[in-house]
């Protein structure tokens, strides 16, 4: 097998396992980041014991997803991490308290010391997905590079566009634990959580409008590649804004499984028009996948054993998923 054809099946691993933590770690970041509106208190045990039994399991495809770039295309590490590392240290801090809040919200004992681990997740959550939807727009916008190092600065990646992405990941993450929600309970949290999503949705649209009217005009390159493509690469927001307007009917004849899928295929659509705008650029804009790729032979003797693991990841996480599967009611959960 060629180093061109291993660098593609590269890049097709990382955006695979990127864009599956998306999906699969959204819903509950989406939670935390609802967890002030929350009707009450038992609303809130119900929702975080959805996603007790399997957040942990979801934050192997970040592991996944960070250690494929490490071995596959180091030049992305050399570069991203200098360029991102406040935003990455930001996102890790957040992951903590979120993950840590699981356990200890559970076994406080005052209601004051709930309300703490409250705030923690909450928190940790917001932080966790704002960081995460500025990284995309600092990747939209490109890194100040030379001779393959980064020439920057630490608060390159913080700019309005930058906050504008990092707040719509955050409603769009938001949008997806609405759903999620929808999904896995039932009674008068389900109908709080009719109402978020009917809100949110109508948020997600517009950021998504900003986002496609704003690309074009920070990188030409972009510009030149939609609208030199108008017939083929608008199918993908075409495809999204489909799946918006499933969601909106779904919402609207109070469906309990449909709004989950169609938030996930809104997501799944506007990340495969990120990627088909940028390809093949890993560091745009002067780095694509084969500039950035390590040697063929480690590719080679890495994707043997990412060939055993992604299987095994699957296995189980879709074993978690089934064995957890229906509502959880009030009293009921994980913990």
């Amino acid at each position: 097998m060629e180093a061109f054809d291993l660098s593609v099946v590269w890049a097709i691993i990382v955006a695979f396992a990127i864009i599956m933590y998306v999906l699969m770690d959204g819903f509950i970041l989406g939670m935390g980041v609802l967890f002030p509106f929350a009707p009450d208190e038992e609303a809130r045990d119900t929702m975080m014991n959805t996603g007790a039994p399997i957040w942990d399991g979801n934050e192997t495809w970040l592991v996944l997803a960070g250690t494929s770039l490490l071995g596959a295309f180091p030049l992305v590490y050399s570069i991203l991490l200098p360029a991102l590392y406040i935003g990455v240290f930001l996102m890790l801090a957040g992951l903590i308290f979120r993950g840590i809040s699981f356990e200890f919200r559970f076994k406080a004992k005052s209601k004051r010391s709930r309300r703490r681990w409250n705030v923690a997740f909450a928190g940790g959550s917001m932080l966790v997905a704002f960081a995460q939807g500025a990284v995309v727009g600092a990747y939209i916008q490109g890194f100040k590079t030379q001779d393959k190092v980064f020439t920057g600065g630490a608060f390159d990646w913080l700019t309005p566009f930058s906050v504008m992405t990092g707040l719509g990941m955050m409603a769009g993450f938001a949008l997806l634990g609405a759903t999620w929600t929808i999904l896995k309970t039932e009674g008068h949290v389900q109908e709080w959580a009719y109402g978020m999503a009917s809100k949110l949705l109508w948020i997600v649209i517009g950021v998504f409008a900003l986002v496609s009217l704003w690309t074009p005009f920070i990188d030409q390159s972009v510009a030149e590649r939609w609208f030199g493509n108008i017939r083929v690469i608008w199918i993908l927001p075409a495809l999204a804004m489909a799946s918006a307007a499933a969601l909106f009917f779904s919402l609207k004849r109070g469906r309990g499984k449909l709004p989950f899928f169609a938030t996930m295929s809104m997501f799944i659509f506007t990340y495969l028009g990120l990627l088909v705008s940028r390809w093949p650029y890993v560091v745009p804009p002067d780095y694509t996948l084969w500039d950035a790729a390590s040697a063929p032979n480690s590719q080679m003797f890495l994707l043997v054993g990412t060939a055993i693991v992604i299987p095994v990841i699957l296995g189980y996480t879709g074993w978690a998923y089934w064995v957890f599967r229906g509502k959880v009611r009030p009293g009921e959960g994980y913990h």
